[in-house]
């Protein structure tokens, strides 16, 4: 196989905002920042796996506007292939974040050029999807883009499914693993007509009941939960001072199929890309807080 990861997702440009705190619905306040900088999480989640060192392929859409540039321009340094990314009559997707002194986030998406990913642009697109040992997907282009490239690839699938939007069973539970936060595993089981409350370990393992062979559950500063049909097993994630969240949960997802592509086992793929995320929330931004290969990684 030609290419060892392809995502099929979106491309953003990240206007992010800092405050001391987030604000009441109503209230006006003084931030500072307002750059721009690359971002959508099927872009992060390629920058972040090709940084580490995999061959990753990225099948999205920009539109023909002056966020195009700073949206590819991490993805283009980074070394990610930009064959199947189309330039197409729309905004670019943006993404609107703010960010507090304790470094959480609220984010708000307008998916612009990211909507022309439908079926019919994937089915255009779907060489490095067939190609690929593993295909990563996420939530922010329309689900039966989703659905079919999940149905055209013949390698491993892996799904992050933020956000969560409604996508056909089968498409969904073609993942191995599952990524989720605690959150979106309980819409997830709402959406499959599941039992949405409990403990993080108990959402991991109705999801494997459910029909996903594997479910990685992220946790933050928790760490993470790894569930299979052979039980659940807690991965933890190392100590830092965290500075901005943003994109954490993306380098984790690009770190863990690095490692899988590999041939880690999915236990230590999930310990490794622990430590990518603990990294990630050391730096300001997404994409330019990811490490590369020779960065030293925080230890557990």
């Amino acid at each position: 196989m030609s290419t060892h990861i392809t995502v099929v997702g979106s491309i953003n440009a990240d206007l992010t905002v800092n405050v001391a705190a987030h604000p009441a619905p109503g209230e006006t306040l003084l931030g500072s920042g307002g750059g721009i900088t690359a971002g959508g999480k099927g872009a992060n989640q390629a920058v972040a796996a090709a940084r580490l060192g995999a061959r990753v392929a990225l099948v999205g859409a920009v539109g023909n506007d002056a966020y195009a540039e700073p949206a590819t321009a991490l993805l283009r340094s980074s070394g990610v292939d930009l064959a199947h990314v189309e330039t197409v009559d729309s905004v670019t997707g943006l993404a609107v974040i703010t960010v507090d002194a304790a470094g959480e986030n609220t984010i708000i998406v307008v998916p612009g050029a990211n909507a022309a990913v439908d079926a019919q642009y994937v089915e255009k697109h779907q060489a490095p999807i067939r190609d690929a040992e593993l295909v990563l997907l996420q939530g922010e282009i329309p689900a039966d883009g989703f659905a079919r490239a999940a149905a055209l690839a013949a390698g491993r699938v892996v799904v992050n499914l933020a956000p969560v939007v409604d996508v056909p069973r089968e498409a969904l539970l073609a993942a191995n693993p599952l990524i989720a936060n605690e959150h979106e595993a309980g819409l997830i089981l709402a959406q499959l007509g599941e039992d949405p409350a409990g403990e993080p370990a108990a959402l991991a393992q109705r999801l494997v009941g459910a029909g996903f062979a594997s479910v990685v559950l992220t946790l933050g500063a928790r760490g993470a939960l790894v569930a299979d049909a052979g039980g659940t097993h807690n991965i933890p994630t190392p100590r830092v001072t965290a500075v901005d969240t943003v994109g954490a949960g993306d380098a984790f997802a690009g770190a863990l199929c690095t490692r899988l592509v590999a041939g880690d086992s999915l236990l230590d793929a999930a310990r490794f890309a622990a430590r990518v995320g603990a990294f990630a929330v050391t730096k300001p931004g997404a994409q330019p807080s990811y490490p590369a290969e020779s960065d030293p990684l925080p230890d557990v």
